[in-house]
Formats: C-alpha cells, structure tokens, sequence
C-alpha cells in the first residue's frame, strides 16, 4: 500500500479546520495537521502578491488521493487551490498501518 502526505494550504486556519474535519469524518485521510500562520508568496495575474495562509498537511494513502483531491477541491475557495500528494519513502509501519485502515472506505476497515 503507497502512503501519502498531502500538502494543502487555506486561506486561514478556520477554512482549514472547516476543509480538513470535513474530509477527516469522511475517511479520505486518516489525519490533518494544521500549521497556521504562514506567508505565502506567489505568481497571480501577472504579479507577484503576498497572503497569510495555513497549511494542512493530510495523512492518506495512494487509492484514497484522487477523491481528496476531487474533495478539497470542491470545498475550497480558490481557483486554482494547492492540493499536492507527497509519497512517503517509508514510516513506522504501525503508524502506516493506521493511516491505512483509517483512510479505508467504509466496509473495508
């Protein structure tokens, strides 16, 4: 089973526990972790901007990603939202297990 960390950013640390609870009860990752009070600095309409966000960092696996994705997509308020998966190169495999049989789709935990 190929485990991911999902990196995700919000506009503030509300919309990020609003986004990150939905999608947690819905076991599309087995964790969220929100670090709030970051800068972000990037390209938009032909001008370099600046905006506080926070960041969410989900917990999943690789067959569970492309309905986060399609999720957090749907609820955030972003054109064109940060939502980027990370393999993991291993882990503590009771921690992997975890992530696994959290994030399972219903009937298969």
């Amino acid at each position: 089973m190929q485990h991911l960390f999902v990196y995700f950013t919000a506009p503030d640390r509300e919309e990020a526990r609003r986004m990150a609870g939905i999608v947690v009860r819905e076991r599309l990752a087995a964790c969220a972790n929100i670090l709030d009070n970051a800068l972000s600095l990037y390209w938009w309409e032909g001008e370099v901007r600046e905006a506080p966000e926070a960041v969410c960092i989900f917990k999943t696996t690789a067959e569970r990603y492309p309905e986060l994705e399609k999720r957090l997509a749907g609820l955030h308020p972003y054109e064109v939202p940060c939502i980027v998966a990370l393999p993991l190169a291993g882990g503590f495999a009771p921690f992997l297990r975890w992530i696994g049989a959290e994030s399972a789709p219903d009937g298969e935990r």
